[in-house]
């Protein structure tokens, strides 16, 4: 598995036509806390691994992680829908490769896929959406021009 991005205005050799870009791998290493009794990622850290993932790629692609949009632009994006599907045990054995994808933006609103790969196995598949707010006043709002700019470079 390649675990390098492509530029979003890549076409295809053959056809000439845009292509998607390659997801963002975010690698994780989970540990032995992570885990519960029958010796596997607890089912609560999976969202959680997802999300430190999530916004790991706002860094690398807009600039901004949450905390410098919530404190230094007063934008929050809190969500208001996840939804994971389990496909394989995460563990301790090996990295968790956490493939995100810029999905679709809304109005106010954006969707991310995480999919988890651990040595080759898809682990967990995943839709996360949030919406753009005021922060401060948790109003919903849409992203601003530079912030959307820099998202539809990567649908």
């Amino acid at each position: 598995m390649k675990l390098t991005e492509i530029s979003p205005n890549d076409s295809d050799a053959e056809t000439g036509q845009q292509t998607r870009p390659t997801p963002f791998i975010h690698s994780i290493r989970v540990g032995w806390a992570d885990c519960d009794p029958a010796e596997i990622a607890f089912t609560g850290r999976i969202p959680n691994f997802a999300l430190e993932a999530i916004d790991i790629w706002w860094q690398q692609h807009v600039g901004l992680d949450w905390y410098q949009l919530n404190i230094d632009r007063n934008i929050g994006t809190p969500f208001v829908h996840m939804s994971v599907d389990f496909k394989s045990p995460v563990t301790p054995r090996h990295r968790l490769e956490c493939e995100v994808s810029l999905i679709h933006i809304g109005n106010s609103s954006v969707q991310h896929s995480v999919r988890g790969i651990q040595a080759g196995v898809l682990c967990f598949e995943g839709r996360f959406v949030s919406t753009f707010v005021d922060a401060k006043q948790m109003k919903t709002r849409p992203p601003p021009a530079d912030i959307l700019a820099a998202l539809n470079l990567h649908l």
